[in-house]
């Protein structure tokens, strides 16, 4: 009776296994507590909760959210807003379903002894900039200030397009590059930089902050009942771990180190970005603020000469998602 019981048992654990309904999502950048928030998640079987097998994929410098969505790659992406907004502006049919980052995190970061101490000595630098969608805000945060963007001049500045390191600033390539809190600010101190010998200028002390690693999928997918509803359990169950890796900083550091495949990141580095990250998902239970959205939109399309979008967006986000997933 005995083993016909355990029988049954594992027989249902085996059953409601593979009746997990598949997510696959794709990350804006590598493994790293920038994510923290999905590893915890699946890592404390807050997926399995809700009946999901998720799939984590890592992004890089090579893999862009918007084309593996597009492609059927992955069910749904984190993603900066500027870009989607673009992308959907482009005629790929991105919509906000969650959004668990309150606060941007971007930021310019410049040499004290450049004579750099307010936006309006920006004049005439070079700049560092992140492309591949990321340079939008920047754009526009130059358009508000009326600075040119065709060259260094008394009015403009130079754009160095940037990669994923912080060493044009470093080897004085440029006098300011583009940094986040959590991330290459810290690389630029760990390279023997004291911090008094920088200026910062964050986007939201600027005004001109977008949103960042919101979640989206195509908009034609929510139109299928089945696929909402493993997006609501996904949802919820992603701020679940969110709000976990906020309150247990340490402990969501050491879960992105364990599924850290590479090998690159060191403990230092992700506990550091795990307390930075915390202080950019405080604030949301992950359902989109409007006022936030048009913020950014308004943003975007004061792009002067050349705005990342030039119209407002229509059907951009939802709330559908979240009010099922939160209430």
């Amino acid at each position: 009776m005995k083993k016909l019981l355990a029988g049954t048992v594992l027989s249902l654990i085996a059953s409601a296994a593979m009746a997990a309904d598949e997510v696959k999502l794709q990350l804006k950048w590598v493994t790293q507590a920038q994510f923290a928030g999905y590893y915890v998640a699946k890592d404390k079987g807050f997926y399995d909760e809700e009946g999901l097998d998720v799939t984590i994929l890592p992004g890089g410098p090579d893999i862009a959210p918007t084309q593996v969505l597009a492609g059927g790659g992955a069910d749904v992406t984190v993603e900066w807003m500027p870009a989607a907004l673009a992308a959907r502006e482009k005629g790929l049919p991105m919509v906000n379903i969650a959004q668990p980052f309150k606060s941007s995190g971007m930021m310019l970061t410049c040499w004290k002894d450049a004579g750099i101490s307010t936006p309006g000595d920006l004049k005439n630098r070079t700049l560092g900039v992140w492309f591949f969608g990321n340079e939008f805000p920047f754009m526009s945060w130059m358009s508000s200030l009326g600075i040119s963007t065709d060259g260094k001049s008394e009015n403009g500045v130079e754009v160095l397009k940037q990669g994923f390191n912080v060493d044009p600033l470093l080897q004085r390539q440029a006098d300011c590059i583009s940094t986040m809190t959590y991330n290459e600010y810290w690389q630029v101190i760990d390279a023997g930089v004291n911090p008094d010998d920088l200026v910062t200028f964050k986007y939201e002390d600027q005004g001109v902050a977008t949103l960042e690693d919101g979640l989206y999928v195509l908009e034609a997918n929510l139109a299928d009942a089945g696929f909402a509803d493993r997006m609501t359990r996904f949802v919820r169950a992603s701020m679940k771990g969110w709000k976990y890796a906020e309150e247990n900083p340490d402990e969501a550091a050491l879960i992105v180190l364990d599924n850290d495949q590479t090998g690159a990141q060191t403990e230092k580095h992700q506990k550091r970005m795990m307390g930075e990250i915390a202080k950019l998902t405080a604030g949301s239970n992950g359902s989109l603020d409007p006022a936030d959205y048009e913020r950014t939109v308004n943003t975007l399309l004061g792009g002067g000469s050349d705005p990342v979008i030039t119209k407002a967006p229509e059907g951009a986000w939802t709330h559908a998602i979240t009010d099922a997933a939160l209430n």
